[in-house]
């Protein structure tokens, strides 16, 4: 079997997908294109090089393993015509991401970006508008991996975890689950909304002029999942009526953040470069995925994490 790698994990952990009976093909993403070598491919292990390589030429490939969560970088037209198996990182991130949330959240109640520009500044003021995170509601949109090691680590500061998913199912680490027909009237009682959905054609813009103005004027948005599950302008347009108490973003709807963006410069809003799910153990959690799947692939066993192209995650 060949096997196409965009990333080179190193020779000691390639040496033991190769063990498995993997011919390994290693190529760069960047301007990566179809050519005889990738004839053969069954396999292609990778981010996201649909932009240049045409995975239509590549009859033989049958499954594709994604090193990200999210899969809207994937032509899955092609993916369905062709029959090909999609898995992703699905838990990969998720304990960075888990951590992420907890911090901006104390972030956002304790105004520690005010206390940074005064420590630039040199300026020894006092705070007194902080507020405790105890006995507050915090709402996840999406309850899946990620959402579940937020709400894990959410446990020991006496908060209220409901959230929001297809159907109300309940998840543990949550209080209480809402089906999505309900987002509105959670938003309306959540002093934080963090959003962990997946990106879909159903949750584009879910959180659009009408979902802002039904939240608490005094909660936080903080978005870890895409930019476009927001409406950007509403969300500028809210901040500037401070119609809502601030936000934490790590993603936005055009990355990077365009330098004219308003969004550098509310004083509530905190910006990160899409670095949520950053850790020490990032490739070390991926490889392990992508080894625990190319066992599977090459024994004909079902894969784990494989993503239902109907629903989009």
């Amino acid at each position: 079997m060949k096997a196409l790698f965009t990333y080179d994990y190193g020779e000691k952990k390639m040496q033991s997908i190769k063990n498995l009976g993997y011919e390994i093909i290693f190529r760069k993403e960047r301007d990566l294109v179809y050519d005889e070598e990738l004839e053969d491919v069954e396999a292609l292990i990778c981010y996201s090089p649909f932009s240049t390589l045409d995975i239509g030429k590549m009859k033989n490939l049958k499954w594709i393993q994604l090193s990200s969560i999210g899969i809207d970088q994937v032509p899955l037209e092609k993916v369905k015509d062709q029959g090909i198996l999609l898995t992703n990182n699905k838990g990969g991130y998720s304990i960075p991401m888990g951590e992420f949330i907890v911090m901006k959240i104390l972030e956002l109640f304790k105004n520690s970006k005010t206390f940074y520009h005064q420590q630039q500044q040199k300026q020894w003021k006092m705070d007194t508008s902080l507020i405790e995170l105890y006995n507050k509601r915090v709402s996840f949109i999406g309850t899946g991996s990620i959402a579940v090691e937020g709400a894990k680590r959410l446990q020991g500061f006496g908060v209220e975890i409901t959230g929001v998913n297809t159907r109300g199912r309940d998840v543990e680490y949550f209080h209480k689950c809402y089906p999505i027909k309900d987002l509105y009237e959670v938003l309306k009682h959540s002093d934080v909304v963090v959003l962990t959905i997946p990106y879909t054609d159903e949750t584009h813009h879910l959180i659009d002029d009408g979902a802002l103005a039904a939240m608490n004027p005094k909660a936080y948005l903080i978005n870890v999942s895409r930019g476009s599950v927001v409406e950007e302008p509403a969300l500028i347009e809210h901040l500037k009526q401070e119609s809502i108490q601030g936000a934490a973003l790590d993603v936005v709807e055009e990355e990077p953040l365009r330098e004219d963006s308003p969004l550098w410069d509310f004083a509530n809003v905190i910006i990160t470069p899409h670095n949520s799910w950053v850790s020490e153990m990032r490739n070390q959690r991926r490889f392990d995925t992508i080894y625990e799947n190319a066992e599977k692939f090459s024994r004909g066993e079902t894969l784990k994490n494989l993503v239902n192209l109907d629903k989009g995650y």
